[in-house]
């Protein structure tokens, strides 16, 4: 069932092609989700991709799926660390950026809207969405878009193919050690 939640929701980043996904899947037990965890972690580490979980409450747990080579050069961007600081990241380590959402979350009961810089959404858009609280974008898809909506738009399209095509490659009898690109 996990796997199928990853291929699902996570598919660009499992190709190589986004930073990472999000994913929000049933935790009744979060032992058992972790043993779920550190398995397809054994398995897809080796290829850069990564899951954590970042918040679990209400029988839901809230797994962000990454390529960490591709975040922490994202989280090398003057203009992204200045961003964060401001939000009170000491982006000393993606260890500790991480940390730090999993405690923003934790001690919240608002969505942490940085998150999106996570996610490898666009700086400008993601700015944007905080400062117009979510009214006012030029459109929406995987996330609301304030700044290049053509770019975007081709993004999204790209990513929703990614996903079909994964979903019927899964449906086939692919695994998703064999869906997953090595960086």
């Amino acid at each position: 069932m996990m796997e199928q939640f990853l291929i699902e929701y996570c598919s660009p980043t499992l190709a190589g092609l986004k930073t990472a996904n999000l994913c929000n899947c049933p935790a009744h037990s979060l032992e058992e989700l972790n043993m779920h965890l550190c398995r397809i972690n054994n398995l897809l580490n080796k290829k850069d991709v990564y899951l954590e979980v970042l918040n679990s409450k209400n029988g839901r747990a809230l797994i962000y799926v990454y390529r960490k080579s591709k975040i922490t050069q994202e989280l090398t961007n003057q203009n992204i660390l200045d961003f964060l600081r401001a939000y009170g990241y000491n982006c000393g380590s993606f260890t500790y950026c991480i940390e730090r959402l999993k405690k923003r979350f934790a001690c919240s009961d608002i969505f942490p809207h940085e998150i999106g810089v996570f996610l490898g959404y666009p700086l400008k858009d993601v700015i944007g969405f905080i400062e117009n609280e979510g009214k006012n974008s030029k459109c929406s898809g995987l996330w609301k878009v304030y700044s290049d909506e053509y770019k975007a738009m081709q993004l999204f399209e790209r990513y929703n193919k990614c996903r079909k095509v994964y979903m019927k490659l899964f449906a086939g009898g692919r695994s998703i050690m064999q869906l997953t690109v090595a960086a």
